[in-house]
């Protein structure tokens, strides 16, 4: 009797301290060297709720993240970066514990949500920090949070994503790799410029910006006017990737089924340390086989087209980052821009007009995804022609490819 409650005790004692460490094996697929890339790791089916986690490489801690995507207070996944060799596979080795918090590391990403304070002058001083947000219709969202909606970045580059019907991702560039959001707002002051902070770089408008995801009607990109509530929020904050989500809720997109119901499109956007890109991710609460979607990049007044006729498409040019007669304070900002979307998503590469290269997509599923990059020519590490951008972007397509993740238990 004494033996069993003993088996018992120690029965119940791992299974409060339940802990699992296995061997992880990352490849990389492809003969270009890797910097950075990025591995993710479901934990749905490791039979531990996992609290925290440890990664190692040749028995040195490595950063690493853990993320509850869906807001239910259990991680989701765990992630980290690695350099890779062309077909280098390395070796890692992970532990997952039920117990404690995760590890804190330096971040190399940012990410905020910020309201207007009225009382505050200073443009990169508000101080009404915030993790999410949802507006009913009719509300002028635009308005609402400070650099106009929820903005984040990397040591590369940064973006926010605008909070209205248009959803344009707008730019900020950089001329030295670091972060700098926490300080300018997107607002750089003049004090900041001569330090050499970074600033806005891309007049958006009505246009896609860079990859701005909008309807179809069947003649013209349509944007999301017709929602009921528009929502952003915070997913995830570093160190590794900040993962920023927009939701549309009962959005009347456009199309040919006569008496169509609402769909909710929830879009997030994922950026990782040490990447210029972002992923884009378009999720729809039911399959969306009978839409037509548009996106792309904007035409940037005089810019060169490039594209591959298999998703990937780009452009380089410069133009002033506001509209209007008074550009007399502000500079022209040369930029390169790209897109690649997966062919099977492609109905039509459209003809560029006067404020796009455009796009019309769709998919057979609930799913949608592409990626955007750029480059600002003020940028000290970057590119500086259309001939050398253009490059970059065949070379960005192949990286895309995600790293083979392979798990030892």
């Amino acid at each position: 009797m004494k033996r069993t409650i003993l088996c018992l005790l120690a029965a119940v004692s791992m299974m409060a301290n339940a802990e699992q460490t296995f061997k992880v094996t990352v490849e990389n697929p492809t003969k270009d060297a890797r910097t950075d890339a990025p591995v993710v790791i479901q934990l749905a089916d490791m039979g531990i709720d996992v609290r925290s986690a440890l990664v190692t490489e040749d028995g040195k801690e490595i950063t690493c993240q853990l993320d509850d995507l869906n807001g239910d207070k259990r991680f989701d996944e765990l992630c980290f970066t690695t350099n890779l060799g062309k077909r280098e596979k390395k070796t890692f080795e992970v532990t997952l514990s039920d117990q404690g918090k995760p590890r804190q590391y330096e971040s190399r990403v940012f990410i905020e949500m910020v309201l207007r304070n009225y009382q505050v002058k200073e443009k990169n001083k508000h101080d009404f920090y915030i993790s999410e947000l949802t507006a009913d219709r009719g509300v002028d969202t635009y308005r609402i949070q400070h650099h106009h909606g929820i903005a984040f970045e990397s040591e590369l580059t940064a973006y926010r994503i605008y909070f209205d019907k248009r959803q344009s991702p707008d730019l900020y560039g950089k001329r030295e790799k670091r972060l700098e959001l926490l300080e300018t707002q997107f607002y750089p002051s003049d004090e900041q410029l001569a330090r050499g902070y970074g600033d806005d770089v891309l007049w958006c408008g009505q246009t896609f910006a860079l990859g701005a995801f909008r309807g179809w009607d069947g003649q013209k990109s349509v944007t999301l006017d017709d929602v009921e509530r528009l929502s952003q929020r915070i997913i995830a904050r570093g160190p590794v990737r900040v993962i920023a989500e927009m939701v549309c809720d009962d959005w009347n997109a456009p199309t040919s089924t006569p008496n169509a119901k609402p769909i909710t499109l929830r879009q997030r956007f994922t950026q990782w340390a040490g990447h210029r890109d972002v992923e884009v991710e378009e999720k729809f609460s039911r399959p969306v086989g009978d839409y037509e979607f548009s996106t792309g990049i904007i035409n940037v007044k005089g810019s060169e087209e490039f594209t591959d006729k298999k998703g990937l498409r780009g452009c380089w040019g410069t133009d002033y980052t506001v509209s209007g007669k008074d550009t007399l304070t502000h500079v022209k900002e040369t930029v390169g821009l790209g897109i690649c979307i997966p062919k099977q998503h492609i109905r039509q590469e459209l003809k560029a007009d006067k404020d796009n290269y455009g796009f019309v997509v769709a998919t057979p599923t609930d799913c949608l995804r592409y990626a955007i990059t750029f480059t600002s020519d003020k940028e000290t590490f970057g590119y500086h022609s259309a001939k050398d951008w253009f490059e970059a972007l065949k070379a960005w397509k192949r990286e895309l490819e995600p790293v083979r993740v392979n798990i030892q238990k």
